[in-house]
């Protein structure tokens, strides 16, 4: 076991989740611009499909981006099969296509092998990255940097919340995201509300410090929201963490579930809160060790702990352009757009959750063993 060497908990990592409100200020003031430039281009070519391209933790953000994009935008939306661009050699009619390839560094080589063969096949490509310069900004036809700035721990944390930053800014310039884009500027704000859970989840992670493995759900926009999570428990507190979409949940890995078992459940308003609570009730009445990480308070009585969160209303842009693509579901979206914004967030308690149980083990958060900043695969 690696010790931690850093007194009071200070580490790079935690340094890193603090400074995500003023990271995302900088992006949403940087980002503006290119993201409308992005999104004439690809009305001008009547982009009809968006494909993403990520790993890991970029990986993560374009899950959110799928369900955000077909929601708002009307797009059908695909990731990406790198390997089969850099093994196999995979060619596609990609004319009407908008790619995006994510990569934190900007020098995933399979990332940036993806753009530039499908820039070669006729797609408007767009590189989201944290570095100015890198070879994925100079692959894409458009670079959206994320603005993080240094990041030192090896464990994303704001270039994650960046990267969603700038995804959802680039739906909110797309056809039918105009809902979106008086609540992008209140990311900040949700971030640092979300911040003040520091002290609660510090204590609550010496409860889990024997844990060996764990279930993290969420469905629909928080189901990229689980999977983060579930990773940034995997590298740094080494605990298996399998995360499910909790209908998949319900459709045979139910059949985990045991007394103790540790299970993390993001529960935010919203349409799926009902079945948030039948799963609590569930999870209850197998004996499981439920987290519940939400705003509704009586959701607790169900969890056998909670992290509770006093987040800020959001706006929303009322203007709405009939017959624009997603035209139907603009007016219902109104309405929540909290919950289309909530992954971003929703994400920090898991960030600070994973940090103080890491210390709580006596790890190291910002040097797991085996891994460093950058991953190159092809």
């Amino acid at each position: 076991m690696q010790e931690q060497s850093h007194p009071q908990g200070r580490t790079h990592m935690l340094d890193e989740i603090r400074e995500q409100p003023e990271a995302i200020r900088r992006t949403l003031a940087s980002t503006g611009d290119p993201a409308r430039q992005v999104a004439q281009d690809a009305r001008q070519r009547d982009v009809d499909v968006i494909i993403l391209a990520a790993r890991g933790t970029s990986d993560h953000a374009a899950l959110y981006a799928q369900y955000l994009f077909q929601y708002l935008n009307g797009i059908p939306v695909a990731l990406a099969t790198p390997s089969l661009f850099t093994l196999y050699g995979a060619s596609l009619g990609l004319e009407r296509a908008l790619v995006i390839g994510i990569s934190q560094s900007g020098e995933s080589p399979d990332i940036v092998e993806v753009v530039a063969r499908s820039r070669e096949a006729g797609a408007l490509t767009v590189g989201i990255t944290n570095l100015e310069g890198s070879s994925l900004a100079k692959t894409a036809q458009h670079s959206l940097l994320c603005q993080a700035g240094l990041e030192r721990s090896v464990a994303a944390t704001k270039t994650y919340t960046t990267t969603c930053t700038v995804l959802a800014m680039l739906a909110a310039c797309m056809l039918g995201g105009e809902v979106l884009q008086d609540g992008i500027q209140q990311i900040p704000e949700l971030v640092a509300a979300a911040l003040k859970s520091e002290d609660r989840i510090a204590r609550l992670a010496e409860r889990y410090v024997f844990a060996r493995n764990c279930v993290v759900l969420g469905r629909v926009f928080q189901y990229s929201t689980a999977r983060e999570m579930a990773l940034k428990l995997e590298e740094t507190c080494y605990i298996v963490s399998t995360p499910f979409s909790t209908a998949d949940f319900r459709h045979g890995p139910t059949a985990l579930l045991e007394s103790g078992l540790p299970v993390i459940l993001f529960a935010p308003p919203g349409r799926t809160i009902d079945e948030s609570r039948e799963l609590l009730q569930l999870l209850r009445e197998r004996g499981a060790d439920c987290l519940v990480i939400t705003e509704e308070e009586r959701l607790q009585e169900l969890a056998t702990s909670s992290i509770l969160l006093n987040l800020p209303g959001v706006a929303s842009n009322t203007v709405h352009r009939t017959g624009a693509v997603g035209d139907v579901k603009a007016k219902d979206a109104q309405t929540n757009v909290a919950e289309l914004l909530a992954p971003i967030p929703y994400i920090v308690p898991g960030q600070l959750f994973a940090q103080y149980l890491a210390l709580a083990k006596g790890l190291n958060p910002d040097q797991p063993r085996g891994l460093t900043k950058v991953t190159r695969t092809l």
